[in-house]
């Protein structure tokens, strides 16, 4: 079974939480990089180290959350090789995937419950990247 790096912010910890039980039930692998506690923190200093652990591990995906989602994709594609999608919908989540060969999703607690997020995060997890024309367009995303 594949690994899953997770990391998120206080706003989301009580969604990661269940969003790893989710995946250690189905048998996935789970790196937490936290954060641990509904204590304030800073997003980057979680969201950062699962985008390297990806990076650093092909083959494996990555899910980070905050409260919109937003500022955990920003950081974690800042890091070469990522590419994060924000998924809010079962559409989002496949096509992150299968147009943007994304290795990475972000969750935003304050949108999503965790019945939506185990949906979503099965999408992910199985859609396949489609290649053809959405091969030439990642490859400019991956230009610097």
């Amino acid at each position: 079974m594949e690994t899953i790096a997770l990391g998120c912010d206080h706003g989301a910890f009580t969604l990661k939480e269940g969003v790893k039980k989710y995946l250690q039930d189905k048998g996935y692998n789970v790196v937490d990089f936290g954060c641990n506690s509904l204590d304030s923190v800073d997003y980057p200093l979680f969201a950062r180290p699962a985008a390297l652990y990806v990076k650093d591990h092909p083959g494996s995906k990555g899910i980070v959350l905050c409260t919109t989602g937003e500022g955990v994709m920003m950081v974690c594609n800042k890091v070469k090789g990522i590419r994060c999608g924000l998924v809010h919908n079962e559409d989002t989540a496949n096509q992150i995937v299968s147009h943007n060969n994304a290795n990475m999703m972000s969750l935003g607690a304050k949108y999503t419950t965790l019945a939506m997020a185990e949906k979503y995060i099965d999408i992910f997890l199985s859609s396949k990247f489609e290649g053809g024309r959405h091969a030439l367009r990642v490859s400019l995303i991956e230009q610097e």
